[in-house]
């Protein structure tokens, strides 16, 4: 049985989920920025008490690794390791960029590129590009956002801007005929348990005495 506890605390959005297998036991989403300190450990316990599940049951943690708020990350990361070290199971990191995108491929119907942007402030955001199936063109970074960015790969192919990082690009790109923007994409632990599956079926874990989230800058 392969039960595995999923946190996603990268952004405003806080959600923790289970997930039996990589498909979804349970969700609970909470959009309220500034709450993830007061809320995630009792949306776990809550998680746990409804689902036919006990912590015995859990085989892994998985935590949503960044890039992303550097206060949501540390909670959600202190919060995982903390869980996995006193049940004694492994730690599973995955790429908040990562879990946006396994959330669109499957929506994905005209095969655009797909660009997920986290809010990093001012005219910056962390960003990707990915292929139509996810798999990465462009490494996460930090992108200041200019009247020329992405214009290589929009004089090509067709993108989807998604994320609460998306709406600065929109004034500054929405007049590309291939610049598509999608809203109210946010990252979601439903998608970290998804992709966490693959690693623990590899046994791809992170150290638990070293791993930090990935801040980017």
């Amino acid at each position: 049985m392969a039960l595995i506890l999923s946190i996603e605390t990268a952004t405003r959005v806080c959600s923790v989920a289970l997930c039996y297998e990589g498909r979804l036991v349970a969700c609970h989403t909470l959009c309220i920025a500034r709450s993830h300190a007061e809320s995630l450990l009792p949306i776990i316990v809550h998680l746990l008490d409804i689902s036919p599940y006990t912590k015995e049951d859990l085989v892994a943690i998985a935590v949503s690794e960044g890039p992303g708020s550097y206060t949501g990350l540390r909670i959600g990361v202190a919060t995982a390791k903390g869980l996995a070290y006193a049940l004694g199971i492994p730690l599973i990191a995955i790429s908040t960029l990562a879990g946006m995108v396994h959330g669109i491929v499957p929506y994905n119907l005209s095969q655009a590129l797909l660009c997920p942007m986290i809010d990093a402030r001012r005219m910056e955001v962390y960003c990707t590009i990915s292929d139509a199936a996810g798999e990465v063109l462009v490494a996460p970074h930090s992108h200041i956002v200019t009247v020329d960015s992405f214009r290589s790969w929009l004089k090509q192919y067709p993108i989807l801007f998604f994320g609460d990082g998306a709406g600065k690009c929109k004034p500054v790109l929405e007049d590309h005929c291939h610049a598509i923007f999608l809203d109210a994409i946010y990252p979601s632990a439903r998608h970290v348990g998804a992709l966490a599956y693959a690693k623990f079926q590899q046994k791809v874990f992170a150290d638990l005495a070293s791993f930090e989230p990935l801040y980017l800058k």
